[in-house]
């Protein structure tokens, strides 16, 4: 069913609730609920505000795709894309013709082909098309997927992107290439995560060796909590919850973090009537140069 409004209003919500409900819940992918992802998506960077969350019109002039003065693709009539996106829906939900079998992780990159194909927006299809793939792969419980990046890999290579687009349409809509070249990005985003998680293991390793080296003179209180905030610049602790996890007295626990606040490894910041501490923003460079003089040292 179509929807009755294109240009619907609904209450606002952060784009990774939006993307992370296929998980929590049994939520079904609707033309509504596209629409407002899309409206998200797209707030304050379009040319005419009004077109966020709405489909396009009779009215707006659809693009073409041209390759060497000859129109290799053409959008649909704005007149049947509600109808076209309430179809995209139902094959996101899982509406497969009789008999048919296709991979999750095919049906997500085919939902995201057909919204570019489709071009149901004035602009921000491409936005709406990557979130609505991972709305897809987090439906079927690929909870990787949260943590993948692909949209960095296109902005490497963009023309490969729209190549993958002109060789479907030259090969009678053949989706071969374009599902070869989707999934080629999300290996080499798979990749790309686990050179970072690897990176990450041996920082933390590198961490807990120089805080734990006997050159390096924290207390195992002190050690403890820088290499907590180290795995997050955005981490706060005060003195009260200090005192609390390490079961001290208010003043030993002040006496800690201001030590270490000496010595430039956090940052003390005044909230309302109590202090904050914080990492700086070059803890992990201070005891990486604390690693450095351990081993060197040893």
């Amino acid at each position: 069913m179509a929807p009755k409004d294109n240009n619907p209003v609904f209450p606002r919500w952060p784009p990774s609730a939006i993307l992370l409900a296929p998980k929590e819940s049994n939520i079904q992918l609707t033309t509504e609920f596209v629409l407002e992802l899309h409206r998200i998506l797209t707030d304050g960077t379009l040319e005419d505000p009004s077109d966020a969350g709405r489909l396009e019109t009779l009215d707006h002039q659809r693009v073409a795709v041209w390759d060497n003065e000859i129109c290799v693709h053409e959008p649909p009539s704005a007149d049947q894309l509600p109808q076209r996106l309430q179809a995209l829906c139902d094959f996101a939900n899982g509406d497969t013709p009789e008999g048919a079998y296709i991979p999750p992780v095919v049906r997500a990159v085919i939902v995201d082909f057909m919204v570019g194909y489709d071009h149901y927006f004035a602009d921000g299809n491409g936005r709406t098309a990557r979130a609505l793939f991972y709305w897809c792969m987090l439906k079927q419980e690929y909870w990787l997927s949260e943590y993948v990046a692909i949209s960095k890999i296109f902005k490497k290579a963009p023309s490969r992107y729209s190549t993958a687009y002109l060789l479907t349409e030259d090969d009678e809509r053949d989706l071969t290439y374009f599902i070869h070249y989707q999934l080629d990005v999300f290996i080499r985003a798979l990749d790309e995560l686990d050179d970072h998680l690897q990176a990450k293991v041996q920082e933390a390793a590198d961490i807990r060796s120089a805080l734990a080296s006997k050159t390096v003179e924290f207390n195992f209180r002190q050690a403890e909590i820088l290499e907590k905030l180290a795995r997050d610049e955005n981490e706060r602790v005060s003195v009260r919850q200090y005192r609390d996890r390490f079961r001290v007295s208010h003043e030993t626990a002040r006496a800690d973090l201001n030590d270490l606040t000496k010595h430039g490894y956090l940052t003390k910041q005044k909230v309302g009537r109590s202090y904050l501490w914080r990492p700086t923003p070059q803890l992990i460079n201070k005891l990486s140069g604390k690693i450095g003089r351990a081993r060197t040292s040893s």
